[in-house]
């Protein structure tokens, strides 16, 4: 088993849980494990060993074996065509992913301005394709022009407009369902 398979059983691991009502805490007391690795598998930031996966698959009441064969179906493949969903004057969101997936991808097109200030649980990558914006991120002011890239880390409050007619934005964000674990360095 690769390495992509193994951290891939995560997924699995999650469905199952969630299927039998099962909290993570249950879990991690029936497992001998901790919460925060237990997550971390989840969400594909860990790789169990082989005796812990035994100890989630006995806790979950199936074989290792069957987790595998799950993590098997979460592999997924999906071309998304562009079918641009722009109004009369060329302003459109069109979602770039289908289905549940650790990413949440949109495009936005021509003038683009809800007015309102976003705060998203998990990072946020902003990408200028065509034309250029104006974002405002914790009080300071940026201009992105086209092939500009803006990160923004998750908690961080911004608004953002197009500043352009016929501006193409591609916003890729870590979904929210995700629990992105800050990593620490030593």
């Amino acid at each position: 088993m690769d390495d992509k398979e193994t951290l891939r059983v995560g997924v699995a691991v999650r469905r199952l849980r969630r299927s039998l009502g099962l909290t993570l805490a249950v879990v991690a007391e029936r497992s001998g494990l901790s919460v925060p690795f237990l997550s971390q598998v989840e969400n594909e930031r860990a790789r169990p060993s082989a005796r812990s996966l035994q100890r989630v698959a006995d806790a979950l009441n199936t074989t290792v074996g069957a987790l595998y064969d799950a993590a098997d179906c979460t592999r997924t493949v999906d071309v998304v065509r562009a079918e641009p969903e722009a109004d009369d004057q060329g302003h459109g969101v069109r979602e770039l992913l289908r289905g549940h997936h650790q990413l949440h991808a949109m495009e936005f097109t021509g003038e683009q301005d809800t007015g309102r200030e976003f705060q998203h649980r998990n990072d946020e990558l902003m990408y200028v394709a065509d034309g250029a914006a104006e974002v405002e991120a914790e009080g300071r002011a940026y201009r992105l022009e086209r092939g500009d890239t803006l990160c923004l880390s998750g908690g961080v409050r911004h608004r953002w407009r197009a500043a352009l007619p016929g501006t193409r934005i591609l916003i890729v964000a870590v979904a929210d369902h995700i629990e992105a674990i800050e990593e620490t360095r030593h």
